[in-house]
């Protein structure tokens, strides 16, 4: 076998301190004054001059009596030096934060369809007062979260976030818990609601894979009860648009604030009402507390990490975040 030499020339080693010293020596025109610019001692400030003069071959600073001057060589890469240094020192600087009115971006967020309606309409107003150049696109929940977020067709999805990659950063808004919506006049609005007339309501559910069940059927069954439900629809818009057509029982998350059981008062008057109840209230639906313990309802948005300190992705978090959090009234 026959070794070849190779006779490409191996690139230099780039060394940026070099450069900042470079820069310190030719501008200080001493190994002392240098050293103390940079904060290290004259003895290492002399070590690093004699690298650099071994690199480019040239003595660069010289004695003349007391003090030491420049050789042409050393004049000519001044000015070159101090602008390297002072690219370096914009490359590694942390970026500015970003002014939203300057934001020409266009944001892709996956949702529910009820988040979605409750995020559209209060991102849309941020934009205007803040943003005007953004731009937002909703998809529903069709694609994998994890891989959507990775490869950049989804921005941000936010909702009930449990199908996430180990790199995907997720933070929870607002914990909401699951109420009865029902027309104005439905049966269940008269009277107390026990486990036993809820249970014997018509309900609408929702599920895009057509499940007929889900929480609310177990925790049903604790009490040796059943629900019937009339009809499967893959979203909550349209439950809760035949909910106020007809006498079936859709669920919608809320807060304390948004349920009405007939005293005319908020369950909790801390507490303001969920966007995501908006348009129930625009139909007209009644929200009544359901006497089962059911579990809460997190909703919380997903990212994936490169975006973490981008400063227009940060803003779409920031507007998400005040959309969606329900902040104590008065």
């Amino acid at each position: 076998m026959t070794l070849v030499n190779s006779t490409e020339p191996v690139p230099p080693v780039i060394d940026a301190n070099l450069a900042v010293a470079l820069d310190a020596l030719l501008a200080e025109q001493s190994v002392t004054r240098a050293a103390a610019r940079l904060h290290t001692s004259p003895a290492a400030m002399s070590r690093t001059l004699g690298r650099l003069r071994r690199i480019l071959q040239d003595p660069l600073l010289v004695r003349a009596g007391q003090a030491m001057v420049p050789t042409p060589r050393a004049l000519a890469l001044r000015d070159e030096a101090a602008t390297v240094v002072r690219r370096l020192g914009a490359l590694l600087t942390p970026a500015p934060g970003v002014d939203p009115a300057t934001l020409r971006s266009t944001f892709t967020l996956q949702t529910a369809d009820l988040v979605g309606a409750a995020l559209a309409g209060g991102l849309l107003t941020l934009a205007g007062q803040e943003a005007p150049g953004i731009s937002l696109r909703f998809r529903a929940e069709e694609l994998e979260a994890g891989p959507a977020l990775r490869d950049g067709r989804v921005d941000l999805e936010v909702g009930a976030i449990d199908h996430v990659d180990p790199e995907t950063r997720v933070e929870e808004l607002v914990t909401l818990r699951m109420t009865a919506a029902v027309r104005p006049g439905h049966p269940l609005t008269e009277g107390p609601l026990t486990p036993a007339r809820f249970a014997a309501a018509e309900h609408v559910a929702v599920s895009r894979r057509g499940r007929f069940d889900g929480p609310v059927d177990t925790a049903l069954a604790e009490h040796g009860l059943s629900r019937r439900v009339a009809v499967v629809l893959p979203g909550h818009l349209a439950a809760l648009s035949l909910a106020a057509r007809t006498n079936v029982v859709a669920l919608v998350p809320a807060t304390s604030a948004d349920t009405d059981n007939g005293t005319g008062a908020d369950t909790d008057a801390g507490t303001s009402p969920s966007p995501l109840t908006e348009q129930a209230s625009v139909l007209g639906l009644r929200l009544l507390d359901i006497p089962l313990p059911l579990p809460p309802v997190t909703i919380g948005m997903a990212w994936h990490p490169r975006h973490t300190s981008d400063g227009a992705h940060h803003w779409l978090r920031a507007a998400v975040r005040r959309v969606l959090r329900a902040q104590p009234s008065g």
